[in-house]
């Protein structure tokens, strides 16, 4: 397993372009399995959950080309040819994306239960009460999620908690069924917005991405899109935004919108920070002492619990006492151990962590638990005196693409070991 090296002390500045989402890229990836001819997408991250999905896909007969301009083509054959094998499956919780785009356009999915990070409970029991609300039979046996349908029907389905998964799975979906399907408490997130905007590019109609209700009329069959750019990741976007902030540095995200990073643009004001916005790009720098701050995450447009753990780093040092509260996932705060590691005085009582600020973080070896975890020790090896071995930065890879050249471009001290 590969090791990040970073040696701190150094300010970032400079320009950094932000790659394609990694969320919304998962599932409009398995939206393509839908399409009846050719669809090319752009702004694919090149990270390793992307290329797990694309083996995912190509095990169930697609066909994917990368182009000359670092375009991907899909095109799916007409027949069902079998579930994912376990050992892909197990590697990426988004391998579940693939079961409403199966049952809609084959009548049929199977799959395994799905891996990916280890942050807390992440149940299928919302994705199952949308697919049975639209006709099909669910049997979870063995291990394997089996779903059947002859024909789905649109329904009205009301989730208990707006998960972002469960909405798309079920808006894919609905997408083949007869008649309408009404999605009720749904997520609200910009890769929502993405992948509306995307199956209405293949035929879809899809209306109110973006609020709690999303309507969906069904269609026969859903054609090619070419060209199809996928929205900027506003996870790697906040993740250079603190450490910006936490090495007291300057930098211009290029390729990023603005409005999807707002909940973190806020909370940087108010901790001290000047963040400046244009219409694709924003510029943040530090133009006062670091505040503490209070935070909670909430589903979008709260604060989002993917940048949870970059805040906590930088809050590590911020004088007086931060206090994060972790809605969404109860597995999140294990970062905290390694940041101790590093002299970050961080308790921990179940949901709730509290920081009081020290002077300065030292280097220490620490583990990365987590791909945001990995990704907010890297923010606390930039932040720290002398020089942070950060070890399972495979978890890393899976979220960003040559994090380490881009850090190394604003000046920051990053290689592999």
């Amino acid at each position: 397993m590969s090791k990040l090296v970073v040696r701190g002390g150094r300010v970032l500045s400079g320009r950094v372009r932000v790659s394609g989402a990694k969320n919304a890229a998962l599932a409009i990836l398995c939206a393509s399995v839908m399409a009846q001819s050719d669809v090319s997408l752009e702004n694919i991250p090149k990270i390793e959950d992307l290329r797990v999905m694309t083996e995912l896909i190509k095990s169930i007969g697609a066909v994917l080309k990368w182009t000359e301009d670092d375009s991907l083509t899909i095109s799916m054959p007409d027949a069902y040819t079998g579930m994912p094998t376990y050992a892909l499956a197990k590697k990426l919780r988004a391998s579940n994306l693939l079961i409403g785009p199966m049952l809609a356009r084959f009548g049929r999915a199977e799959i395994c239960l799905p891996g990916g990070c280890d942050i807390g409970l992440r149940p299928m029991d919302l994705h199952f009460k949308g697919f049975a609300a639209l006709g099909a039979r669910m049997v979870l046996e063995k291990g394997i999620m089996k779903a059947e349908a002859g024909h789905l029907k649109g329904a009205r389905v009301y989730l208990d908690f707006p998960s972002v998964g469960a909405t798309e799975n079920i808006m894919m979906a609905a997408c083949l069924a007869r008649g309408q399907t009404v999605i009720e408490n749904c997520a609200k997130e910009p890769e929502i917005v993405d992948l509306a905007s995307f199956l209405n590019c293949l035929g879809g109609k899809v209306r109110g991405a973006g609020t709690d209700i999303i309507k969906i009329e069904g269609v026969e069959y859903l054609n090619g899109c070419t060209h199809y750019n996928v929205i900027p990741d506003r996870i790697e976007a906040g993740t250079f935004m603190i450490a910006a902030a936490a090495t007291g540095g300057d930098i211009k995200l290029e390729n990023v919108i603005p409005l999807h990073v707002e909940p973190l643009s806020a909370k940087l004001r108010e901790a001290g920070l000047e963040v400046i916005e244009e219409e694709d790009s924003l510029r943040i720098r530090v133009v006062d002492d670091l505040r503490s701050l209070d935070i909670k995450t909430m589903p979008y447009p709260g604060f989002p619990t993917d940048l949870q753990s970059q805040m906590m780093t930088l809050l590590s040092t911020a004088p007086g006492t931060s206090e994060i509260i972790e809605n969404i996932f109860e597995n999140r705060f294990r970062v905290a151990d390694e940041l101790r590691r590093m002299g970050a005085a961080i308790k921990v009582k179940g949901r709730m962590a509290l920081i009081r600020g020290v002077p300065k973080l030292y280097g220490a070896q620490v583990r990365a638990t987590d791909l945001r975890a990995g990704a907010a020790l890297v923010v606390a090896g930039l932040m720290a005196e002398g020089e942070t071995e950060i070890s399972g930065s495979d978890y890393i890879d899976r979220g960003y693409y040559k994090l380490e050249d881009k850090l190394s471009s604003l000046g920051g001290s990053v290689f592999r070991s």
